[in-house]
């Protein structure tokens, strides 16, 4: 491939889609509102359309909420299996009930998800489950286990 050809093609992305070729840029890229809510996973992670953004890299995408750390679905041990239940319960009926959702902060992360602080008619996922026990902060880096607490 020709270097001409390789940055036109480098353009292209960037117009199609400037967060992915700005990946390991760390910065925020601001604010959007989701327009629906696909499917939950767990308390941390779930699948939007965000209203406005082309269906390429806005339809469907995984969302990963910042600022906690809940326990895992597929979890190490009984407890961690239970309390991920609860955590996504709360989750669930925070985002079935809303009216309005919004993902502050927006940034990529390691796996293409979107990395947001999550908004629930204004008030803070990650607050909600800090609050109510079913997730302990989490700013990166290794995570603690779930298991033998």
């Amino acid at each position: 491939m020709t270097v001409i050809k390789s940055l036109k093609i480098g353009a292209a992305l960037l117009l199609l889609c400037p967060a992915v070729a700005l990946a390991s840029d760390r910065k925020s890229y601001g604010d959007v509102e989701v327009l629906e809510v696909v499917s939950i996973y767990d308390a941390d992670t779930f699948r939007v359309n965000i209203a406005g953004w082309p269906d390429l890299i806005g339809k469907n995408i995984s969302i990963r909420a910042d600022g906690f750390d809940a326990p895992e679905i597929r979890g190490k041990c009984q407890a961690e299996s239970e309390g991920a239940q609860i955590a996504r319960d709360l989750t669930v009926n925070a985002l079935e009930g809303a009216d309005r959702v919004l993902l502050r902060n927006v940034r990529r992360g390691k796996y293409f998800r979107i990395i947001a602080d999550v908004y629930i008619d204004g008030e803070s996922l990650r607050d909600l489950h800090l609050s109510s026990g079913t997730a302990r902060p989490y700013a990166g880096g290794k995570r603690e286990g779930w298991c033998g607490l």
